[in-house]
């Protein structure tokens, strides 16, 4: 695989339509919202490199803000039709990557159904094992710093 670099015009065009419209705001507060190709442009950075979201550099937006559309577009499936476009069968290994490096969280749902799969027993009593004494040492402890009289 080449090393990253940011997305050109060319691709830009091809993959700008895959990637839902983002709607302005209706109130007029908080931040303006972040270019989406800047946002890609992070998100594909975060995938290349390995590192975590928030050592992205400064140059692309947030990570709060990458991350977050990294996990609407990974999960409503437009990730995968944009890295197929740009990267064709190279696609999949970046993918896979990503997604083993993703975590996963349980629903309450399946927590429960888990804890049933579990037999419940009764917690272990915790016993130390018997402390043996230390030895004498043959040395006696000399400091060695000298002791103003």
């Amino acid at each position: 695989m080449n090393p990253y670099r940011d997305i050109n015009d060319e691709e830009w065009q091809r993959i700008a339509p895959l990637l839902p419209e983002l709607r302005p705001r209706s109130e007029l507060r908080g931040r303006p919202l972040a270019n989406t190709r800047s946002v890609l442009n992070g998100v594909l950075w975060v995938m290349y490199s390995g590192a975590t979201w928030s050592a992205m550099p400064r140059k692309y937006p947030s990570y709060q803000t990458c991350h977050r559309r990294f996990k609407a577009w990974y999960e409503s499936g437009v990730l995968k039709r944009v890295m197929d476009q740009l990267f064709g069968e190279a696609s999949e290994e970046l993918c896979k990557l990503m997604e083993g490096r993703m975590r996963t969280h349980v629903s309450a749902q399946q927590k429960n159904v888990e804890a049933e799969k579990v037999p419940a027993t009764a917690p272990a009593v915790y016993s130390p094992a018997p402390v043996k004494p230390l030895p004498s040492s043959p040395f006696a402890y000399a400091s060695p710093f000298k002791h103003a009289a």
